[in-house]
């Protein structure tokens, strides 16, 4: 059954009352006999039960399946071959002649 809210008009007590959806809403504050207003509710909260909720829960049958495995990508463009030097190895230095 539904929650309703309620707020006294005279003395402004808010309470809430468990009600049927086919009665009648109250019209009387119980302590003051003031008119009261029915108030809009939040309506029910939601509420998890269980082991949990996944985003796989609710999908197809491939749901816990592996994606598919990706294509390779496109080879590189081959790099600039560079132009070997010719002489003496790098590091080493020519003497001097005097």
């Amino acid at each position: 059954m539904p929650t309703y809210d309620y707020k006294c008009k005279k003395c402004a007590r808010v309470f809430e009352v468990v009600q049927s959806m086919k009665d009648a809403p109250l019209s009387k504050c119980e302590e003051c006999g003031g008119p009261l207003k029915r108030l809009i509710g939040a309506g029910a909260g939601l509420i998890f039960k269980g082991s949990g909720f996944y985003c796989t829960d609710y999908k197809g049958k491939n749901a816990g399946a592996a994606p598919p495995a990706a294509k390779p990508a496109a080879p590189a463009a081959p790099a600039e071959a560079k132009p070997k030097t010719e002489g003496k190895p790098a590091g080493k230095h020519e003497s001097a002649a005097a």
